[in-house]
């Protein structure tokens, strides 16, 4: 993961920290020192410390549940905002996406549980005035971090638990799509609530209504472009016209490539064999760190995907997705083929839906013919 730092493996998935993160963790360090020393500064990177692996074990709660259908966890990543679990796939079965999406705040609440049973033992206060929780002991903190997560990951907006709870609910009684599109509406609606709410009281609502309006947006997209994309073969819709490199050319032969014509990633073949894949973010690192002279090998990545001709469309854009890939290899039997991008299937459905609109304004005027 670029700008990560694997920092442990859990369940066999690996856990990253942003770098974002360490530097915030470094900030807030600094501020509780400004604020009182050394004392402060350590009970403030601890109580971020605790929060953050209480993140870890709600994204844990994710990825074992997703586990446990056969879906694999390819790992967790720390942010500032919170942590991000990357599944390898959403579950289709309604009832899957509701129990992993469950797991999570579940977590939570076990958590708050056993720290109230703690707290009431210790007969600790549990006031949540801002100015009395920062006075609270740690146990305290960290019982209403656990309540708030739950229950702010509950809210029915995408991305966020509550928003996949309520698709799933949805998915059981109607078609995914239009559960996807409710959901999303339903989501981008309490975005607008944040905001608006941001605006009168809390700055930091608005940013978080951000982040939901979007989140809910890219949801609907991707869930129909996925329900377009249904059962129909990668062959139909790859590039079949391309270029490749091999191993041993220079970087100027791929910057001509690029400026020459469409192509910005390129498979690098060797023996008739795809070894890697130089994208245009590697071309430009290379030629800034070693100049235009250096063979392809030493800047190709060599961590890459491919694709089968037989495949669905929907399938390989949800591993498109998963892996972040620019485009992917298309083999038939082994063979180069083809390559597939997110630009060409958006161009793919977009000449489909102009056929599509064309079919059915000749049928519109056959019908008016029929009928005069």
């Amino acid at each position: 993961m670029r700008w990560s730092i694997a920092i442990a493996r859990v369940a066999g998935i690996r856990v990253y920290a942003h770098i974002t993160f360490v530097i915030f963790l470094l900030w807030i360090g600094a501020a509780g020192y400004l604020r009182g020393g050394w004392p402060a500064a350590a009970r403030s990177v601890l109580f971020l410390v605790l929060l953050f692996l209480i993140v870890v074990l709600h994204e844990l709660g994710h990825a074992l549940t997703a586990r446990h259908f056969g879906i694999r966890t390819r790992e967790i990543i720390l942010l500032p905002i919170g942590g991000i679990a990357r599944l390898e796939r959403i579950p289709r079965k309604p009832i899957q996406e509701f129990w992993v999406a469950l797991a999570g705040p579940t977590v939570n609440v076990v958590l708050a549980a056993l720290l109230y049973g703690v707290i009431v033992l210790q007969q600790f206060a549990l006031e949540l005035e801002m100015t009395t929780f920062l006075r609270s002991p740690l146990l305290v903190q960290l019982f209403w971090v656990n309540v708030i997560l739950a229950v702010f990951n509950l809210l029915p907006a995408f991305p966020m638990d509550g928003g996949r709870i309520l698709r799933s609910l949805l998915a059981m009684r109607m078609d995914y799509v239009r559960a996807t599109q409710i959901a999303a509406a339903v989501g981008q609606g309490m975005a607008f609530l944040f905001g608006f709410w941001g605006l009168l009281a809390n700055p930091f609502l608005i940013f978080i209504a951000l982040f939901v309006w979007i989140g809910a947006a890219e949801e609907a997209a991707m869930a129909q472009m996925e329900s377009a994309l249904a059962g129909i073969p990668v062959e139909t819709a790859m590039i079949t016209e391309f270029h490749v490199l091999e191993p041993e050319e220079p970087l100027q032969r791929a910057a001509e490539l690029v400026l020459a014509g469409f192509q910005h990633d390129f498979p690098v073949v060797e023996d008739g064999h795809v070894i890697g894949i130089l994208t245009r973010a590697d071309l430009l690192r290379g030629l800034t760190q070693y100049g235009q002279e250096e063979p392809v090998r030493t800047v190709m990545s060599e961590d890459f995907e491919t694709a089968d001709v037989g495949e669905l469309l929907d399938q390989v854009l949800t591993r498109m997705q998963q892996c972040r890939c620019r485009s992917m290899p298309v083999l038939r039997e082994g063979e180069l083929v083809g390559i597939l991008t997110p630009e060409n299937l958006s161009e793919y459905l977009m000449i489909r839906e102009a056929l599509a609109r064309r079919r059915a304004a000749a049928s519109a005027g056959a019908g008016v013919m029929e009928r005069t």
